[in-house]
Order: C-alpha cells, then sequence, then structure tokens
C-alpha cells in the first residue's frame, strides 16, 4: 500500500495538538513549545521523505517481479544454462549427468527415495553422489 502522506500529515497533527495542550498545561513557555513543534516537524518531514521513497521502491520490485518470468529449469541443459558463476559451471559441467540430473530433482523438491526410484538407483547411492557432489564444489567454491 502507497504512503497516504495526507493521513499522515493528519494523525501528525492530532498528536501534536494534543501534546502542546499537555505541555501548555505544565507551564511550558510557547517558545520552547514552538521549538519542540519546529524539531519534530523536521522529524516528520524526513520520516516522510524515507516512507514515501520505500514505498515506491517497493512497488517499483512488486513491477520487476511481476514482469520479469523466471525460466523454468526442466532438464539438465537448462540447469546448466542458468548458471552465472563461471566457476560453478566448469565444476558443474565435469560432473556425469545422472548426478546432475539427482540435483534437479532435488531442486524441483523430490524426496530423495522418489529420486532414487527416477534415476535408477538406491537411496544410499543417492546420498553418496550428493555427498561427493558437495565435497567437490566446497574444495572449488
Amino acid at each position: 500500500m502507497a504512503y497516504n502522506h495526507g493521513r499522515e500529515d493528519r494523525k501528525w497533527r492530532i498528536w501534536k495538538e494534543a501534546e502542546e495542550k499537555v505541555l501548555r498545561e505544565c507551564g511550558v513557555n510557547e517558545t520552547v513549545i514552538e521549538q519542540i513543534r519546529t524539531d519534530d516537524r523536521a522529524d516528520f518531514n524526513s520520516n516522510r521523505r524515507f516512507y514515501r521513497w520505500a514505498s515506491d521502491f517497493g512497488e517499483y520490485l512488486e513491477e520487476m517481479e511481476s514482469g520479469e518470468k523466471q525460466a523454468e529449469i526442466r532438464t539438465v541443459t537448462d540447469l546448466l544454462d542458468e548458471i552465472e558463476n563461471e566457476t560453478l559451471y566448469l565444476a558443474l559441467v565435469t560432473v556425469d549427468r545422472r548426478t546432475l540430473q539427482i540435483v534437479l530433482l532435488k531442486m524441483q523438491g523430490y524426496s530423495t527415495k522418489e529420486i532414487a526410484s527416477l534415476v535408477h538407483l538406491t537411496a544410499g547411492a543417492v546420498y553418496a553422489r550428493v555427498a561427493h557432489l558437495r565435497k567437490k564444489l566446497r574444495k572449488i567454491l
């Protein structure tokens, strides 16, 4: 929701009038009350600029997200094409296709048991391949 300057200004004025009423009842000098009002207004304006910027920036990000269609990664080739880190890419290119297929299925949310049946391996073999890949990537990255 966008920042509503008018609503926030009204809330500030109501708060300020109540505060000044209490200050006057306590016998505070009018020049001091005026100085407090000036300082509080400067704070309000500073905050207003920030909230307006944050609101505009949030709307910009939402537009970027809705306008930018994420590429679906369905194959190992798609996975490799989406990697921007050259070191990671070079490391994954040397890995066998079945291990990359396991990584892809993991990214898609499959459990290890489901992956094992899909790639015709045991669950232990899937765990081992993932562990070897992690070890390799830790050394490289």
